[in-house]
């Protein structure tokens, strides 16, 4: 094998961690099938980076991506999850895996892995309604579902509790009521619909398409890409264009 020389850095080997509500999912370069683990309301982040190690203990990686569901200001989580056990907040993951580390908003990582150029606004359907707009290729997480909307927020709405509370038909109009608001808002080139419940449905919102969980792992590379994240032939509105990190 041909010796690395200084015109030829070696290609950051990564670990990506998808951690949501339900279950935790990773997958490492060069691995073709993720793994994952149940999550819940008792899980820790303690406990979630010792299960990861465990799980990936077979796996080579230098580096390592996490997708957390929630706030994250300054590489950290910034509040408590809603959905999983305590001890997130200000959490240094870098230390615990002893590895470097990046964290993002699950939906600004799903959304890095959907992007395809321009500016394009990602929106996650599920616990409730992650959201995130990519400028030129770069991620910017917002907090859009905590926004007013009728008696309580866009994600009262749109969320697993909106679903569940008043039946999928009214929900998917509330789905298109809240895309077509936020487009007028936002004017984005491109829009993506993801998150868990995009399958719930019959249609997507006029220009709009659907995004893929499995995204989020290709954002996760995308993070430590050493190019720009701009796939090399983008297809605005159409499928998206993969290639190597």
């Amino acid at each position: 094998m041909k010796a690395l020389t200084a015109h030829q850095p070696r290609v950051k080997r990564v670990l990506v961690i998808d951690v949501g509500g339900t279950s935790v999912k990773i997958l490492a370069s060069g691995q073709t099938e993720s793994r994952s683990f149940r999550s819940g309301p008792k899980l820790t982040s303690r406990q979630m980076v010792s299960k990861v190690k465990k799980l990936a203990a077979d796996w080579t990686y230098d580096v390592i991506s996490i997708g957390y569901p929630g706030p994250v200001l300054g590489g950290r989580p910034a509040a408590e999850p809603a959905n999983l056990g305590r001890g997130w907040l200000a959490f240094d993951f870098a230390q615990a895996f002893g590895l470097p580390a990046k964290v993002l908003n699950d939906a600004a990582l799903q959304a890095l892995g959907s992007y395809n150029g321009g500016k394009m606004l990602f929106l996650g359907l599920g616990t409730g309604l992650g959201t995130a707009l990519v400028i030129n290729g770069v991620v910017k997480p917002m907090e859009l579902g905590h926004l007013p909307y009728m008696k309580g927020t866009y994600e009262d709405y749109v969320g697993r509790a909106g679903l569940e509370r008043d039946g999928k038909k009214m929900w998917r109009r509330r789905v298109a009521d809240v895309v077509e608001r936020l487009r007028a808002a936002l004017q984005p080139d491109d829009t993506v619909i993801g998150g868990g419940n995009v399958k719930k449905l019959n249609a997507l919102p006029q220009r709009c398409r659907a995004g893929e969980n499995a995204n989020a792992f290709l954002g996760g590379f995308r993070l430590w890409a050493s190019t720009d994240v701009l796939p090399s032939n983008p297809q605005r509105g159409g499928a998206r264009s993969r290639r190597k990190s």
